[in-house]
């Protein structure tokens, strides 16, 4: 998210000395992406990041794919994925190609004992239940449910739960995460149209350094291996940083729909953007306005991508026998449309209080074998009655 923010102490000038009070010095490190060519930010640590005691166990965490080639139109029971007590354990990938992976996460309990970093890939983190605080590197931010975590590859962070009821769902991203680009104008910030704005956002607001030496276990997720690396400072002993590349929250309960006299078509719902796949919103709204208007969607034709829906709340306008928690996958190439019935019974509404997030990918997915455990039989025959 291209706003530039700061936190904490930080020198006038970048690459420069900046002392400490006994007059030993702080350590830069430039946390950024693409090369030295995307976004970026200058962190300031108490400790070289660099002290590592010890390379301890690696794990194989690759999803095992049942699916390879899908043409099938699929729905997954989400809630049906059974909680687990630790965060990394309780995630579960169902969908994935080479560019993003679709995960499924119930964890009970908060990250104390250990620090997480995704090597590979951004992470949108929506909370779907559940309340508690991100913490990272460069501060913390306050979740509740609707909130998108919005997480850079490479970040350090733990994961604190107020209670055991949580349901997550991510999308791990090879690609950064950007906010649409029609939205902005050349300067990046958000235009007038678009349906939230920098107001909306919330990056790290508290910055809590710990000045500490020790054993402190980072667990490194870098291709489908779970590397545990055991370093000699605290993760989080930075005194200040600036710059463009951050975690964020955004809460799905601030976009505002782009609404019109006819039906509107899925791109007014994006929210997130990668050159790979978009993110979209789907929220409260009143209806088209047109006198003859038929707000559901109509038929239509996937051909570029595949089209990913999880459900959240709500009575979702299109669909019939629709639970909380619960994923629809149509994929490139058939067409699919509004459940029979609901075409019909949508004339003369006059909105929705429906609430859900749509991927769109441009590679077609594949399906896990623990997506297979949660299927719900003979979905594509549901337009049949």
């Amino acid at each position: 998210m291209p706003i530039y923010h700061k936190l904490g102490k930080i020198p006038h000038k970048r690459h420069t000395t900046f002392k400490k009070k006994d007059g030993s010095l702080f350590y830069e490190q430039l946390f950024g992406t693409i090369g030295f060519d995307g976004m970026s930010s200058l962190m300031y640590h108490h400790y070289p990041p660099t002290l590592v005691l010890d390379l301890l166990d690696q794990k194989d965490v690759a999803p095992k794919i049942a699916v390879e080639k899908n043409m099938k139109m699929t729905s997954l029971q989400g809630f049906n994925v059974a909680p687990k007590d630790d965060f990394l354990d309780s995630r579960v990938p169902v969908l994935m190609n080479s560019d993003c992976r679709i995960v499924l996460a119930a964890p009970k309990t908060s990250m104390n004992s250990y620090f997480y970093k995704n090597a590979d890939a951004d992470e949108v983190i929506f909370v779907h239940k559940g309340t508690g605080k991100l913490k990272t590197q460069l501060g913390n931010i306050s979740f509740s449910y609707g909130d998108y975590l919005v997480i850079p590859r490479g970040m350090i962070y733990q994961m604190h739960f107020d209670n055991e009821d949580n349901r997550l769902f991510i999308v791990e991203s090879s690609h950064p995460i950007y906010t649409p680009k029609r939205y902005r104008n050349w300067f990046g910030q958000l235009l007038e149209h678009s349906p939230f704005c920098e107001r909306d956002i919330r990056p790290p607001e508290e910055l809590e350094t710990f000045d500490e030496k020790g054993e402190f276990l980072i667990k490194i997720k870098k291709e489908d291996v779970l590397y545990d690396y055991m370093y000699g400072a605290h993760p989080f002993d930075i005194v200040g940083w600036d710059g463009y590349n951050y975690p964020y929250a955004f809460s799905i309960h601030d976009f505002e729909p782009i609404t019109g006299r006819v039906h509107q078509p899925p791109p007014v719902h994006q929210t997130f953007e990668t050159p790979a796949f978009v993110i979209c919103s789907f929220v409260p709204r009143l209806y088209d306005y047109h006198p003859e208007a038929i707000p559901a969607p109509y038929n239509h034709s996937n051909i570029d991508s595949d089209e990913v829906l999880y459900y959240v709340d709500g009575d979702f306008m299109s669909r019939n026998n629709i639970e909380k928690g619960q994923i629809t996958l149509h994929p490139a190439g058939i067409p699919h449309g509004p459940h029979p019935g609901t075409y019909e019974g949508s004339i003369g509404k006059e909105g929705t209080e429906e609430l859900a997030v749509m991927v769109d990918t441009f590679k077609p997915l594949m399906i896990t074998e623990e997506a297979m455990k949660i299927e719900v039989k003979d979905y594509y025959k549901s337009w049949l009655h």
